[in-house]
């Protein structure tokens, strides 16, 4: 079995936990860190930036399926050549804070130019629904992703420089845009989601609840200074997880 089969296992069990380490995250030694308590904890996989020297030695030090990520078709590629298991295009949020924009034609016209340069190579392919376009734009996105046959689409919420509350109720103004993205995706489209941006052991549940086959989940871990925490945090994540594919399989 290769080592995306074991994400897809637990995506199909509508139990898989992505941990993010950031796609602009170039501190080498957080990278490590971040993959060490996704590895211990039992995570469904890590998510990295595509710096060559980072997927390089990412790919050296765990056999976990690792997802690299980037808005550049030619990186996405390089990275699969250095070892990457699967792709994802986007985690555009981070660059909402820089004044970049996707729209629905942007996203597809970057999916086809990274399908072309990938060829025969195709891996497994993620693909970010940006957040802040209509959610009538978003569900056709992801139709058409999913008629170009790609395997999983990523929510997000936005980044938003204003203040918010504090404790339970900041968690969830964070995760609410993403939450109600995963909820409309999941009416309309079959294509796996993975909820992302403010997902952490409080919103995690109701990600699934949501509709989601997968949570990404970065700032709850990549901001921590400590190992343990780290760890201690992706373990939670994980058991988040677990319960809800008890829950599913009870139904079934």
């Amino acid at each position: 079995m290769s080592r995306i089969d074991l994400f897809k296992e637990d995506l199909a069990a509508k139990k898989a936990v992505k941990i993010i380490a950031g796609i602009d995250n170039f501190d080498i030694e957080n990278v490590k860190k971040v993959v060490k308590s996704a590895e211990v904890a039992g995570a469904s996989a890590i998510d990295i930036c595509a710096d060559e020297t980072i997927v390089s030695e990412i790919r050296n030090m765990t056999d976990m399926p690792m997802f690299v990520s980037s808005i550049v078709p030619s990186e996405l590629v390089r990275a699969v050549e250095l070892g990457a298991d699967a792709i994802e295009l986007g985690n555009f949020d981070v660059l909402y804070k820089k004044g970049v924009s996707f729209s629905k034609s942007d996203v597809l016209r970057l999916v086809d130019q990274t399908l072309e340069m990938l060829g025969e190579n195709r891996v497994f392919f993620s693909v970010t629904i940006p957040g802040e376009i209509s959610i009538a734009d978003q569900i056709e996105l992801a139709r058409e992703l999913s008629e170009r046959n790609i395997d999983l689409i990523q929510t997000e919420g936005h980044f938003s420089a204003d203040k918010q509350a504090d404790g339970v109720r900041g968690l969830m103004e964070r995760a609410e845009l993403t939450l109600s993205n995963t909820v409309e995706l999941a009416r309309n489209v079959e294509i796996p989601i993975m909820t992302a941006t403010g997902i952490n052991p409080t919103t995690a549940p109701f990600a699934f609840a949501a509709g989601a086959s997968a949570i990404g989940c970065g700032s709850c871990i990549n901001k921590m200074n400590s190992e343990l925490s780290m760890i201690a945090t992706a373990k939670q994540l994980v058991e988040i997880a677990a319960r809800n594919a008890e829950k599913i399989a009870e139904l079934v």
